[in-house]
């Protein structure tokens, strides 16, 4: 049995990929997993930036493994530190996250994928919320996926299990690009790269900045924002970091982060 979960370091940035053939789909056991593997990203501070993708080229992930739920894993059980997929709850992730959606990314799956910060999707890459169809609801995409793209296009996903393609889920806002195969994980790299070489206080603040807002007024979150109530960005005002940042634009040379 090889890992249901690949790891690997490619300097401050952390490929996690999904390897559970035939469809990757996820149990109890490979969600805790995960939990653990993005848990210990959040708390390294060597690492700065993750790629979540899949094995193969057909799969990204279907979400829950009904094999397994039909073994005894109950759909209510202990998906572990990140709830499913090891993303989705995970308390104060404040790095960057990509998903790089190789493939089918369907019910829990789609639902991890939009756990992500930024959406690469293969240009053959399907999105579907099938429960519907199992008699079952897509718990975290009900609350998700109509604050994400139009109402009434995230509606007939949820009501219908209706399939969209790449391009239609790039037209909606649910994707950011569309690439190639072949160029999906170059892209997700240099990607990756990029907001490594960024800063992580910064990444930290507007990631708490986003979850704070999300369900509150404009002006209390400013106020939360101005008076230094969000623990992030109060790190940031008294950082070296946003020091450094205002010397290197007076000096005119790039800054060095060292994201304290």
């Amino acid at each position: 049995m090889s890992d249901p979960i690949l790891t690997e370091r490619d300097g401050a940035i952390l490929i996690v990929t999904v390897n559970r053939p035939p469809a990757n789909a996820i149990d109890l056991a490979t969600s805790r997993v995960m939990g653990e593997i993005f848990r210990d990203f959040r708390d390294d501070p060597n690492l700065r930036a993750a790629i979540l993708t899949a094995a193969g080229d057909r799969f990204f992930c279907p979400g829950w493994d009904l094999k397994a739920a039909a073994g005894g894993d109950a759909v209510d059980g202990d998906n572990g530190v990140g709830g499913f997929g090891g993303l989705q709850e995970l308390r104060d992730l404040g790095k960057p996250v990509i998903a790089a959606v190789n493939g089918i990314a369907c019910g829990g799956g789609l639902e991890v994928a939009m756990s992500a910060d930024i959406i690469l999707a293969a240009e053959h890459a399907t999105f579907a919320l099938p429960e519907i169809r199992s008699g079952t609801v897509a718990d975290a995409a009900s609350i998700k996926l109509p604050k994400r793209i139009p109402y009434h296009v995230a509606m007939e996903m949820l009501l219908t299990g209706r399939w969209i393609d790449a391009g239609e889920a790039a037209r909606w806002g649910l994707v950011n690009r569309i690439l190639p195969r072949e160029k999906l994980m170059e892209e997700a790299r240099e990607t990756a790269r990029l907001l490594a070489a960024g800063p992580p206080l910064v990444y930290a603040a507007i990631k708490e900045i986003v979850r704070d807002a999300e369900d509150s007024k404009f002006q209390d979150a400013m106020n939360r924002i101005t008076k230094r109530q969000l623990r992030t960005v109060d790190v940031l005002y008294s950082s070296e970091d946003q020091k450094e940042g205002a010397r290197a634009f007076t000096e005119k040379r790039d800054p060095v982060w060292k994201g304290r």
